[in-house]
């Protein structure tokens, strides 16, 4: 395949795109908004799945380098009820099959694999339309333009690329996360730290909850869970840790200390979603992957379907190297039916997670007792 990708977005799925591409010899250029890779972190942990975000990295030929992250003993998960009674208690004993990572480490070992100036970093996309030729031209903030005869949106939940082919936006769901983080744990927050375990922590019960996860350095992620209108939010002050926490009145302290011990501000992070079965009708040229394609309710797939899709297009544009809108529609017409699919699993795990039956629900989800 003599014709460059132009992918936008840098962020697993589009860096597991141009990866792919970089192992089967096709050139790939990645435009991202952020000023270089260390604008910001990178978010906290991922359990990486055997069957997609694995078969991924087998893909990209980064097997080696991801299971030099693994962070063992987070796949160990604990539930509490409100006054901190365990109703749930699961150690990592190493045979689980979505071992953890650090979002940030794994985002670099795809930069390393890829040749230098693949990425180019401060483009922010203000404007993307269809040429009469086919081509299509991103217009960026700084006032530059590229015209691509492949282009990609990677670009996430509010993709600049999606209007191209859709008109539909994600909706809120009706559930946001408030994160927060605690740093070095068992040194500063013993309790807090006891509380969490290992692993994973969710303490739900409906419309709200609190869930953090041990990262590395004994570090732990907070994320407030609360079922709100957005109108609410727009009213509280949601960086104010007692504010937050003052919507668990009643709850054990050293669930409530997750937040009020909180050392970063706190960020509001509405949950939005794009509706099951999204799709779009073949325009030449173009595609999206990951979140620009399907956001669903976070359910710990996200990430996982983002790099599998980037996977798949890539081996679809290799096995198809004088066909671009051949290697297209196959990789639409497979991505349409995975990612419906993945949707309505989503939906059904979110309600479990913080739904109206939670915690006894999350729970029969964890031990696999669920119904299907």
């Amino acid at each position: 395949m003599k014709t460059s990708v132009t992918i936008i977005g840098a962020g697993l799925g589009g860096l597991t795109l141009a990866r792919v591409l970089h192992v089967h010899g096709i050139a790939a250029t990645v435009y991202e908004a952020e000023a270089s890779p260390a604008a910001r972190t990178q978010g906290g942990m991922l359990d990486i799945h055997e069957h997609n975000g694995q078969a991924a990295l087998e893909a990209a030929g980064l097997t080696a380098g991801f299971r030099d992250l693994v962070l063992e003993g987070r796949e160990a998960t604990r539930i509490l009820s409100r006054d901190g009674t365990v109703l749930l208690d699961e150690p990592d004993d190493g045979t689980g099959g979505r071992p953890e990572v650090q979002r940030g480490d794994l985002r670099r070992l795809l930069l390393d694999s890829l040749p230098e100036g693949t990425v180019r970093w401060g483009h922010k996309v203000t404007g993307v339309r269809t040429l009469a030729d086919g081509g299509h031209e991103v217009t960026f903030a700084s006032g530059g333009k590229v015209v691509a005869e492949v282009l990609v949106g990677a670009d996430g939940t509010w993709s600049r690329v999606r209007p191209l082919l859709s008109e539909v936006v994600p909706e809120y769901v009706g559930t946001s996360f408030i994160e927060t983080y605690l740093f070095d744990a068992d040194n500063r927050h013993p309790e807090a730290a006891k509380t969490v375990g290992g692993g994973g922590m969710f303490s739900m019960e409906p419309g709200r909850g609190i869930q953090a996860h041990r990262e590395s350095g004994g570090n732990l992620h907070t994320y407030v869970v609360l079922s709100k209108p957005l109108d609410w939010f727009a009213e509280v002050d949601v960086t104010n840790p007692a504010r937050v926490a003052a919507e668990f009145e009643g709850w054990a302290p050293e669930l409530r200390a997750l937040i009020t011990d909180g050392e970063t501000a706190p960020v509001l992070r509405p949950i939005h979603a794009l509706p099951a079965g999204h799709r779009w009708e073949r325009v030449p040229g173009v595609t999206l992957l990951g979140d620009a394609a399907h956001v669903s309710p976070p359910n710990g797939e996200g990430a996982n379907l983002a790099m599998f899709d980037a996977a798949e297009l890539g081996k679809a544009l290799a096995a198809h190297p004088g066909d671009v809108e051949a290697a297209l529609g196959e990789y639409e017409e497979e991505l349409f039916t995975r990612s419906a699919e993945e949707a309505i699993e989503a939906a059904r795990d979110f309600e479990l997670c913080f739904g109206e039956k939670t915690p006894q629900s999350l729970v029969d989800l964890m031990t696999g007792k669920a119904p299907a």
